[in-house]
């Protein structure tokens, strides 16, 4: 194996990334002996005994290539503080103002990479401020992050969220340049009915483009971080039933019942939209989600692969539903930053 003083392990594979990312997180571990196995990816599956003989035989190399890398890696990242506005109106609809808070990193040189982020709460409740933490934690890495309110049940149904959140994605396009974003390097990150939206915005073209001020620009992202989205409504969860909790929040979302409006269920589904033009994907999952069933992220895995997207999938072991924190968990968090800037390259 060679190692590059100035890169990540040469090896091949799309999960290349998240080899040096365990291994940071080996390593800090090391006085411990041990390996987080809650946070190795279970999916890839003939890929995983595999990824465990690669650590063994190389985690001292990659140790190696952290210490060569360290002054790299490690270069203090501007000490401004990410500029804050809050409340920012990105579009009315009726007489509904839809609202986002902007962290734009200072310091900086050179167009910066964009992040949206959507907070998830059955799409009726949460709202902006929960990303607000790790909106500060991206800016201070050079990306601008926003982090957006948008239409929620009971008065709005879909495709509000959609809509709204593709609104968000084209205002911040035509104000690249007061926000100084490359309008080719925006990502989008979302948990449960956030994770819904933010996997649209990967996968599917604007779905209202009524609005004239905002019909030449283009509502898709160039990736996408989703934490344990619903992802395919036509296709009934293993673990779930008519009756279930997590049925019984589509069926309100959607309005109708699966066998009142089959068209609706799949028009509504991201898993729909799955194709070659799809953005790359970090998918994150907790094992013992019993609200949004793993196998919906299992089953938009296997649609990305099979349509020869970059696509991870990392099973969290016996983690349950929204088990994303304001501030994230250390390595969730960890995975994130890493998939973003492996995209985006701030």
């Amino acid at each position: 194996m060679t190692v590059h003083p100035s890169s990540e392990i040469a090896l091949t594979g799309r999960i290349s990334a998240y080899i040096l990312l365990y291994a940071k997180l080996w390593a800090e571990e090391s006085g411990k002996g041990i390996y987080k196995k809650e946070i190795m990816p279970l999916r890839t599956r003939s890929r995983c005994n595999t990824l465990l003989k690669t650590l063994r035989l190389c985690c001292a190399a990659i140790v190696l290539c952290l210490s060569l890398n360290a002054a790299h890696a490690q270069q203090p990242y501007p000490k401004t503080e990410p500029k804050v506005e809050k409340d920012v109106v990105y579009g009315t609809v009726a007489d509904t103002k839809l609202l986002l808070d902007a962290y734009t990193p200072q310091g900086f040189t050179g167009k910066r990479p964009a992040v949206v982020l959507i907070h998830g709460g059955a799409w009726a409740f949460g709202d902006k401020s929960f990303y607000g933490p790790m909106c500060e934690a991206l800016a201070r890495k050079g990306f601008a992050a926003f982090t957006i309110d948008y239409r929620l049940m009971p008065k709005f149904r879909y495709p509000a969220p959609l809509d709204d959140s593709q609104r968000a994605v084209r205002w911040i396009r035509a104000h690249a340049d007061t926000y100084n974003i490359d309008p080719d390097r925006i990502g989008a990150l979302g948990d449960s009915a956030g994770g819904y939206c933010a996997a649209l915005l990967g996968m599917r073209d604007t779905r209202d483009n009524s609005d004239t001020d905002l019909a030449k620009y283009s509502s898709r992202v160039q990736c996408v971080v989703d934490f344990y989205g619903p992802t395919n409504f036509v296709v009934p969860p293993s673990t779930a039933s008519a009756t279930s909790p997590g049925a019984q929040i589509v069926i309100a979302f959607l309005g109708k019942k699966p066998d009142e409006d089959a068209a609706l269920y799949q028009v509504s589904s991201p898993i729909t939209y799955v194709n070659k033009q799809s953005a790359p994907f970090l998918i994150i999952h907790g094992t013992g989600d019993m609200l949004v069933p793993l196998d919906q992220s299992t089953h938009l895995y296997d649609a990305l692969h099979s349509a020869g997207i970059d696509v991870t999938l990392v099973e969290l072991y016996n983690l349950p539903h929204g088990f994303l924190s304001p501030k994230a968990p250390k390595q969730n968090g960890a995975l994130a930053e890493e998939f973003l800037t492996r995209i985006l390259k701030p």
